[in-house]
């Protein structure tokens, strides 16, 4: 019986321990975002912003990220990789408190500025640390954390959920959140992997261009995160509108949809690790293809709502396998995930008003033929992703990407 060796710097159970106290990372934040989501009513009321005023302020969690995500990586060069995670995370759930204090549009746009460059700086130093846990444990386990992300979003959205039906001042409520949140994340960074930069090596640049291979390895995530910004926002009303559904079964299309991506998420470790990124995601992609054809074809609302579940099923996987791959690429990982974040952000961002705009000039049908054309580009463009199944050969010990040395602890 052979027993897999330890990796230079980290003992295995450390490397175990690592991984389930980055789970733990991507749980809290996935947190953060259902507690606000649960509670966008009553911010807007708040605020007394009307539905468009509100839909610029939606905007500004996007364009912050965008805007600060090359930042991350500095600042993990700076002061290592746990400490970097353990201050943006807190600054990411302590900024849930932000949004509900803002009086007007201004102060609004200015609370949910802060509130996404914090997410998106977060989500860079968790993602580049999940990566380095995959690189040492030899398999795939992206996809399960973003899994778990899922997770905590589903159940931020529950408390958030209560806490609206029972009538609680989200001021409260996010400000009880955010210390909670905040407690558990410190709590968690307290087990994932330290890792330092060399002190002759060179920091990187502020604020730079993704490399092209981030670009690439985006495209792929872009198609993916479209179709879900466009199922999750415009789902219910295409059953409602085109299939003449009721309230209640127009609903369980989004919940369809979003329980079957987190089913598939946590599940698809295992399939990544037997058939490989490239391989799974094709499939994904055609099993995506077929959900959007199911979806524009649907002769009634039950077809209609499975096609959603498996356009769920067919996108769940390709992001966290093309953060994965951007981690592996190129010289500086941490610059290439924050490649793809931003990438991936920005078509979450323009995903809905998109599907709205081609709605309003020719039918919901057309736009949902367009997601259907950007699930069957997954089949077309999987083989970028072959990052993923890379290995290295000497003793089966998967290469460490170069991020910074490990310090121990």
């Amino acid at each position: 019986m052979t027993t897999k060796p330890e990796v230079t710097g980290f003992g295995t159970e450390q490397v175990r321990r690592a991984r389930y106290a980055v789970a733990a990372v991507f749980a809290v934040h996935g947190a953060v975002t259902g507690s606000f989501a649960t509670r966008v009513p009553w911010i807007q009321d708040h605020a007394s912003v009307s539905a468009g005023q509100l839909g610029l302020a939606l905007a500004f969690p996007a364009i912050g990220a965008s805007l600060t995500m090359p930042l991350a990586g500095r600042v993990s060069h700076r002061f290592g990789a746990r400490t970097a995670l353990r201050g943006l995370l807190a600054l990411w759930t302590l900024a849930l408190i932000l949004p509900a204090l803002a009086p007007n549009l201004v102060t609004l746009c200015a609370a949910l500025f802060v509130y996404g460059a914090t997410a998106g700086m977060s989500d860079v130093a968790m993602n580049a640390l999940g990566v380095e846990v995959e690189n040492r444990l030899d398999k795939s386990i992206m996809s399960g954390l973003h899994g778990m992300w899922s997770v905590g979003a589903l159940l931020g959205s529950a408390a958030g959920t209560v806490a609206a039906h029972l009538g609680t001042d989200a001021r409260l409520h996010h400000t009880i959140a955010a210390l909670v949140l905040t407690a558990l994340a410190l709590a968690a960074c307290r087990n994932v992997l330290d890792l330092r930069s060399e002190p002759d090596e060179e920091p990187p640049p502020r604020f730079t261009l993704p490399p092209r291979s981030a670009l690439v390895i985006g495209a792929v995530g872009f198609c993916a995160v479209f179709a879900e910004g466009a199922s999750m926002d415009w789902s219910a009303v295409y059953l409602r509108d085109i299939m003449g559904s009721s309230a209640g079964l127009a609903a369980a299309s989004t919940t369809a949809f979003a329980l079957m991506m987190a089913i598939a998420r946590i599940a698809g470790d295992r399939v990544v690790d037997r058939f490989g990124a490239v391989r799974t995601v094709r499939v994904s992609g055609l099993l995506a293809t077929v959900g959007g054809l199911l979806v524009v074809l649907a002769p009634g609302p039950a077809a209609a709502l499975c096609g959603f579940g498996l356009l769920g099923l067919g996108v769940a996987v390709v992001v966290p396998l093309a953060f994965a791959a951007a981690g592996r690429s190129g010289d500086n990982p941490s610059r290439a995930i924050a490649g793809v974040a931003t990438i991936t952000y920005t078509s979450g961002l323009i995903a809905p008003s998109a599907v709205g705009s081609l709605a309003e000039a020719t039918s919901l049908l057309a736009s949902f033929g367009l997601v259907t054309v950007l699930a069957f580009g997954l089949v077309l463009g999987a083989g970028v992703l072959r990052a993923s199944d890379r290995k290295v050969a000497a003793g089966g010990v998967p290469a460490p990407a170069p991020t910074g040395s490990p310090t121990g602890g």
